[in-house]
């Protein structure tokens, strides 16, 4: 990958068009380019979560880990948004997933089962994990649908659903590894059928 910016603003994006690297033009609403914003969104999310976890990690040290394994994860999203941007260009393979399966795993077995629904929050930290599971998953969706018209490879897709689930495990972990309780979901009360 060579080419680096040496211009920021081109002029050539303001009719509502962007190119990508093979030359084609198309629409900024493009499935490809709304699949290309998504990851960008969920990389920057991800790029908070990181900065939280690094600013605190001096208080909860067992954060330590989730930073070395998320930050990872940072630079392979940037891979598969340059998959999208270049359709000849292939950076992922199976052993990410592998990777992050293996974290999953690994982050489970010291979380054991999980027997109630959780809520996002409980703190900053949980919070920041739970909305990169949100966004992840919405990048996967947006990739489904490019997908539907424009096939793409497997693994990308099955790295950000991956993903998701190594969001939603890294919330529990930091809400254990923090001392904070998890804030279990609380079903509404049936209607009262007197009153319905």
């Amino acid at each position: 990958m060579g080419n680096r910016l040496s211009k920021i603003y081109t002029r050539t994006g303001d009719t509502g068009e962007t190119g990508l690297a093979d030359g084609r033009r198309v629409p900024k609403s493009h499935p490809r380019i709304e699949a290309m914003g998504e990851l960008d969104t969920l990389n920057s999310q991800l790029g908070l979560l990181l900065a939280d976890l690094a600013q605190e990690q001096g208080q909860w040290p067992g954060l330590a880990e989730l930073i070395e394994v998320l930050s990872h994860c940072q630079h392979r999203l940037f891979d598969l948004g340059g998959e999208l941007a270049m359709p000849e260009y292939q950076a992922l393979d199976e052993a990410e997933i592998s990777r992050l399966e293996a974290a999953i795993d690994r982050w489970n077995q010291e979380l054991g089962p999980l027997k109630d629904f959780i809520m996002p929050g409980g703190s900053r930290l949980i919070a920041l994990a739970h909305l990169c599971r949100s966004l992840a998953r919405t990048a996967e969706r947006r990739c489904q649908l490019l997908n539907a018209s424009e096939p793409l490879r497997p693994v990308g897709l099955a790295y950000l659903n991956r993903l998701s689930d190594l969001f939603f495990v890294a919330a529990r972990l930091i809400a254990r590894r923090q001392g904070c309780a998890e804030i279990l979901w609380q079903a509404a009360s049936a209607p009262d059928s007197a009153n319905a």
